[in-house]
């Protein structure tokens, strides 16, 4: 009978535990080991069937020296995005948002009045004239002036004055030529946007054009009094980087809201403005071929 391989047993030894836990056989583990802890092994680490090999932040190692680590796809719920919000992140095929911002339809090409203020490489973005609203002096003067002074007409051929009477009727077609005056003007004052600059053209007799380019605009707002927020014009006033401004506040524009969103797309997002209007022109070709 020989002796034992390896030293002698020794109680006293530090290495011993060591020594045995390397020399210990390593189970086999195997989905034919049954369920339970460590498949086969009731006191090893539980492991479960999406457990791999390889190094990553959740690996570890086992009595096997092997490293594991967990299948960063396994058990992963894709999170829960509802059609709300998803709302304001949709765009069409030119890339433009499809929300819900309503764009007010405009004139394709500029009007005779405004054309003649545009040079060739200006590309042409809509004009506005003033909100009736800017009328309602001229127009409240005329209707006052009507009923004065056609009862003062009345009342003085009554009187048997004929003088005073023509006096009176030649009062009247002042007022009322007055109030052509202020309409005709009205009707000749734009506003005009471009996507180089903003202008503002009026005048009948003495022709007034303002403009500012659209780099110089440093900021703009527009303000809205309680009559202006109930029937839908306002004032924009713009800020430039230079000392004298030709054009800085602009009274009763109509659709303020709208105009204040035309004018920032222009200033910010340009190539957005262009694939937009040239998908409008494209559905209208089509329309036409149809």
């Amino acid at each position: 009978m020989g002796s034992p391989s390896g030293p002698p047993f020794d109680p006293d030894d530090p290495d011993r535990e060591r020594r045995e836990r390397d020399t210990e056989p390593i189970p086999r583990i195997g989905p034919e080991d049954g369920p339970g802890p460590g498949h086969g092994r009731p006191d090893g680490p539980s492991f479960s069937d999406d457990f791999g090999y390889g190094d990553g932040p959740y690996s570890g190692e086992g009595r096997s020296g092997r490293a594991w680590v967990r299948d960063p796809e396994a058990g992963y719920q894709p999170p829960q995005i509802t059609e709300d919000e998803l709302a304001g992140l949709r765009v069409d095929a030119s890339g433009i948002p499809s929300g819900s911002r309503r764009v007010l339809p405009l004139e394709d090409e500029p009007s005779s009045l405004t054309a003649r203020y545009l040079f060739p490489t200006e590309r042409y973005r809509g004009e506005w004239k003033r909100h009736w609203v800017h009328l309602a002096t001229p127009i409240t003067v005329g209707i006052a002036a009507t009923f004065v002074l056609g009862y003062l007409s009345g009342f003085l051929a009554g009187q048997d004055v004929g003088a005073l009477t023509t006096v009176a009727v030649l009062l009247w077609f002042a007022v009322m030529g007055w109030v052509a005056w202020r309409v005709a003007d009205w009707w000749y004052d734009r506003f005009i946007l471009t996507n180089k600059r903003v202008m503002v053209v009026n005048g009948i007799v003495t022709r007034k054009v303002a403009m500012m380019p659209l780099a110089r605009v440093t900021d703009m707002k527009y303000e809205q009094s309680p009559a202006g927020r109930a029937l839908n014009y306002g004032t924009f006033v713009l800020e430039s980087a230079g000392q004298d401004q030709a054009l800085r506040e602009i009274k009763n524009l109509p659709n303020p809201n709208e105009l204040y969103l035309r004018v920032v797309e222009e200033m910010y997002e340009p190539a957005a403005v262009e694939a937009r209007l040239g998908k409008e022109a494209d559905e209208a070709k089509a329309d036409d071929g149809a």
